[in-house]
């Protein structure tokens, strides 16, 4: 039982063209959140000041403005990827604000308890759906008197000035659209628990995607690369130095001389990495000199 809520996707088709220019314009989600609440206390004026008949199409004009503001939000968040938690927390505070101010301006036409009672039934059938949602069941909207419902109420008590039993209405509906969100709800986490699971990922996802965008947002900030070095000058790496090992270092043997000729060393020949030269006769410098004449 959806009630008016039925009509959500006939109504957000209606608002893709105004949706999209505000896309264009870059309008942020909170910013119509705020217009709603703004149109809400507009409306509850109205309704509490203005007399009956005349009252009913400026609080029609301001509701419908409700209505509009509450569905483009959401919407606009989730087409521009501008889905955040804080956003959702904003928007679900702003649609219990602007409930309460509505009932609100009933204050002047009605009794003071019969108030209270309407505000404290308007909040009930929220409070279901968002204790389902983090039971792991899906969110529950609509129901016999939703949000669109006393929007529309309220319209009737500004077109008859039927102030009394429109607000006994709201009270008494909201309580039983209340009870029945409670049972569906109640229905749902008795199901198998894949169905359930099913729901607590898809809420999960959406958490996931809300804080990748706070993530964009915040990388948009300068960052500091700290990978580069403090220094721009190249830095030389040091040359390896190896270590002598025993068998590559050479082995320095005794040093032939001039008199020493037990050792028949030729020209060129390496005797532990150092090159010696054959000693030279006397003979053999004499040759040398006679070739040279």
């Amino acid at each position: 039982m959806n009630g008016l809520y039925a009509l959500k996707p006939w109504y957000a088709d209606r608002l893709s063209g105004l949706r999209r220019a505000l896309a264009a314009r870059q309008v942020s989600p909170d910013t119509l959140t705020a217009a709603g609440v703004v149109c809400a206390a507009g409306a509850a004026a109205a309704l509490a000041w203005l007399p009956a008949p005349p009252a009913a199409l400026l609080v029609a004009v301001l509701l419908a403005g409700r209505l509009a503001f509450a569905n483009l939000d959401g919407a606009l968040a989730r087409d521009t990827g501008r889905t955040t938690r804080r956003g959702a927390l904003l928007n679900e505070l702003g649609d219990r604000a602007a409930d309460l101010l509505v009932i609100a301006g009933f204050l002047p036409l009605a009794p003071l308890w019969l108030v209270a009672a309407a505000a404290f039934a308007t909040t009930l059938p929220s409070w279901v759906s968002l204790a389902g949602a983090a039971a792991g069941a899906p969110r529950r909207n609509g129901g016999p008197v939703g949000k669109t419902e006393r929007c529309l109420l309220a319209v009737v008590a500004a077109a008859s000035g039927w102030a009394v039993p429109v607000l006994a209405v709201v009270a008494a509906g909201s309580a039983v659209t209340a009870v029945v969100r409670a049972l569906w709800v109640w229905r749902a986490l008795g199901q198998p628990e894949t169905t359930v699971a099913a729901a607590a990922r898809e809420r999960v996802v959406a958490t996931k995607k809300a804080m990748a965008t706070e993530r964009d947002v915040a990388s948009e900030k300068p960052l500091v690369r700290a990978a580069e070095p403090a220094s721009s000058a190249p830095r030389r790496r040091p040359s390896p130095s190896p270590s002598p090992s025993p068998s590559s270092s050479p082995t320095l043997g005794p040093v032939p001389c001039e008199h020493d000729r037990s050792l028949p060393l030729d020209p060129g020949e390496v005797s532990g990495g150092i090159t010696h030269t054959r000693p030279q006769s006397p003979a053999d410098r004499g040759t040398r000199l006679r070739g040279a004449r």
